[in-house]
This record gives structure tokens, C-alpha cells and sequence, in this order.
């Protein structure tokens, strides 16, 4: 099975220039300090008419938790929808209980929502309680993949439970490592695990283009892009 590059973009000149640097597919977001929340509907836009891998866009109304209103939900299916009208090829969420197992009815709605659209889980099973249940429970929803970290912050220090997901998964569902994928680790999280495909941000932080920065506001202005080599390397280490 062909290895699989997946880009975590928080904004459109990122996306174009993860697109144009080799990864397979992009998953689209905002607010990178918040953990990623929901794209806007220009940024959607944009992106759809711009670029031709397929795009995941994240749908998360809000950083924090991942246990949601009904008023909450209800955004969360409109935002299903507008990606399906818009033509993406899936999306990603997710939905918790209060007790950190997985909302299993809710979820299920999301992935019949979406249709076609392929379902990833995100990294709220990272907060699950209990993860060999919380993958069977996302199966059931009919969800097509899980993206994880081990529930740890970085997927390389979570790879014991990694390899054990991508083992008990027997193929019925697909387990995607991510935070902290490097190409400097990416060979080795592979070997490891026996996982196909790898999400990573590839995240580069820049300084402003702007000229004039008045001091009284005591700040500074940094840009998130993508590193250009960063994905590239990994791409060629990928088997």
C-alpha cells in the first residue's frame, strides 16, 4: 500500500505552496494556536477553486474541548455541509462525551452527513478515556480514518499505542499518526507502526513583510507557513 502525505494548512498561501511541494493531501485549517478550528467560507472558497489534491477541512467551531452544545452541533452539520456543496473530498471532526468516551450518536450523524465524503477522526480521541474502545466505537460510526498522536503530545513518543491501533484496526479503519512528524522521525514512526499515512503540519513560522511596526504596541507580528523542504523530505522518505 502506497505511503500517504498529509499537510496541515492554517492559511492559502500555505495550502498552494503544500500543494506545490508534494503532499498528497492537505487538511485545512485556522487558528493554529487554538489547535485548528473551522475554515471560513472564503478560505474554503479559495481553496476549492485553487488547488486539486484533496482537502480535508477541519470542522471544529472552537479550540478547547471537543464536548459540544446542541447549538454547537448544529454549526458543525451546517459546516458539513457547505464542504460537501463546495465539493471537498472529507472532513474532519469529531465529538466527545462528557465521561471521554466517544459521542458515538452524534459522530455517527456527522459521517452519514457527510456522504461521500471520506470521515476523519481527529485528535479528540487523543482525550478519549479509553483508546482500544474509543477505536472500535469510531469504527462503528462508519469513519474512515483516525488521526493520533498515542495520547501524548508527540506521535513519536505515542508509537507503542500507534502500533497497537494500526494492529487491532485488522484494515476496517485507518490509523493516521500526527503532531510532532518530522523527516526526521517519519522513517522510523513508519517502521514501527505500520502505519501508510502521516500527518504533519510542516509548520514554519516567519516574520511580518511589514515595514513599519509601531512600538507602542509592544508586539510581534510572526506569519505560519509551511516549510517547503521539510515536506519534501518527508515525501521522499515515504514507502
Amino acid at each position: 500500500m502506497n505511503a500517504l502525505l498529509e499537510i496541515a494548512v492554517f492559511n492559502i498561501e500555505s495550502a498552494l505552496i503544500a500543494a506545490e511541494s508534494g503532499a498528497d493531501r492537505l487538511e485545512l485549517c485556522e487558528n493554529p494556536y487554538d489547535g485548528g478550528t473551522t475554515p471560513s467560507y472564503g478560505f474554503l472558497k479559495n481553496v476549492a477553486e485553487s488547488i486539486s489534491i484533496p482537502i480535508f477541512p477541519i470542522i471544529r467551531p472552537r479550540g478547547g474541548d471537543f464536548l459540544y452544545t446542541n447549538t454547537e452541533f448544529k454549526q458543525i452539520c451546517y459546516d458539513i455541509e457547505l464542504c460537501k456543496d463546495l465539493g471537498f473530498k472529507g472532513v474532519v471532526s469529531g465529538i466527545l462525551l462528557a465521561n471521554g468516551t466517544i459521542d458515538y450518536k452524534r459522530t455517527s450523524t456527522l459521517v452519514t452527513l457527510a456522504g461521500e465524503m471520506q470521515f476523519t477522526f481527529h485528535r479528540a480521541f487523543d482525550r478519549a478515556i479509553n483508546p482500544l474502545i474509543a477505536l472500535q466505537t469510531i469504527i462503528d460510526t462508519g469513519a474512515k480514518r483516525i488521526l493520533t498522536s498515542g495520547q501524548v503530545p508527540n506521535a513519536f513518543d505515542g508509537k507503542e499505542l500507534i502500533q497497537q491501533l494500526v494492529q487491532k484496526s485488522e484494515n476496517r479503519i485507518i490509523i493516521m499518526p500526527g503532531s510532532g512528524v518530522r523527516s526526521n522521525n517519519m522513517k522510523a514512526l513508519q517502521a514501527f507502526t505500520g502505519a501508510h499515512e502521516f500527518h504533519s503540519s510542516a509548520r514554519l513560522t516567519v516574520n511580518s513583510s511589514m515595514q513599519y511596526h509601531p512600538n507602542s504596541m509592544n508586539e510581534t507580528i510572526v506569519n505560519t507557513l509551511v516549510d517547503v523542504t521539510e515536506i519534501k523530505e518527508m515525501k521522499e522518505l515515504l514507502t
